[in-house]
């Protein structure tokens, strides 16, 4: 043998490629956060390191993998949980209220076998479960007014998405872990110049309601205290007519002389006779 080599070297260097090459096409190294599908002419024949709930990465089915070479080929698929992000999405409220959504989800590939023969990758999959991601999304946040959709509230909305979503995904092989809300904002440009404009005057129509109904009260209020004086002063009268003629008199010089109080009184001279009959409870006259 050793002559053979030392005879023909051309031949040995291309025998011992030929040898490397399927050592390295039979076997293959699985890495602990791959799972793969063996394929034998594009049929599918077993999985390696495949996910199982609860175990960590690394304890079994990672290392070295035989396979038949040149048959047999590998389709990696990994392991751990990835992101699925989706366009923006405008929301309408139950209050007709629009809102930007920005959201995403987390899966995790748990049938690689079932998921091969549906999607064949997992840009596939993503590709298949965007949209449905936003109309899920959509459908249920349009069930809930404006205000819970910027609120803790939002949380439940976001299980029922996951679960929704869920229900589809388990189809491709795929468990959604979780859905995330990363950014709501209101749509800039004419519809928030619009919503600006609606909410100010729904404010501007409020206040104008509180200040009617305060005035309205006020007024109320006023009458029934005239009345109630205006009580006061017949009982009054009805005892005392001399004491009821002197404080009416008294109001009537404040008014003249001070004012109501209630607004500055202008400078004013008034000329009067110490006989007038209105100066009475100066002169001590009844």
């Amino acid at each position: 043998m050793t002559d053979f080599f030392r005879a023909h070297p051309f031949a040995s260097l291309v025998i011992g490629l030929v040898l490397l090459y399927s050592f390295f096409n039979t076997v293959s190294i699985v890495p602990e956060t791959q799972q793969g599908v063996v394929t034998r002419l594009g049929n599918p024949v077993r999985i390696v390191n495949n996910f199982e709930t609860g175990e960590k990465f690394g304890e079994r089915g990672a290392g070295l993998n035989a396979k038949i070479p040149f048959i047999e080929n590998i389709v990696w698929i990994d392991k751990r949980v990835r992101d699925l992000d989706m366009d923006v999405q405008q929301v309408l409220s139950t209050d007709q209220r629009r809102l930007e959504v920005d959201a995403f989800a987390r899966y995790r590939v748990v049938d690689p076998l079932r998921m091969f023969i549906t999607a064949r990758s997992e840009d596939r999959v993503e590709l298949a479960l965007r949209p449905i991601l936003g109309s899920q999304l959509r459908n249920e946040l349009g069930k809930r007014p404006f205000a819970s959709l910027l609120s803790p509230e939002r949380e439940g909305a976001m299980e029922n998405i996951r679960v929704g979503l869920n229900r589809i995904a388990s189809q491709y092989g795929v468990e959604i872990v979780d859905v995330r809300i990363k950014k709501a904002d209101l749509p800039t440009g004419a519809p928030l110049d619009s919503l600006f404009a609606r909410m100010r005057s729904a404010r501007e129509q409020e206040a104008r309601s509180i200040r009617a109904e305060g005035a309205k009260r006020a007024q109320i209020i006023r009458a029934e205290a005239d009345a109630e004086a205006a009580r006061i002063y017949a009982a009054s009268f009805g005892k005392d007519a001399g004491f009821y003629d002197f404080y009416r008199a008294m109001q009537s010089y404040q008014t003249t002389f001070l004012g109501d109080g209630r607004s500055a009184t202008a400078p004013t001279t008034i000329i009067m006779s110490p006989d007038s009959d209105y100066l009475r409870q100066f002169t001590g006259d009844r």
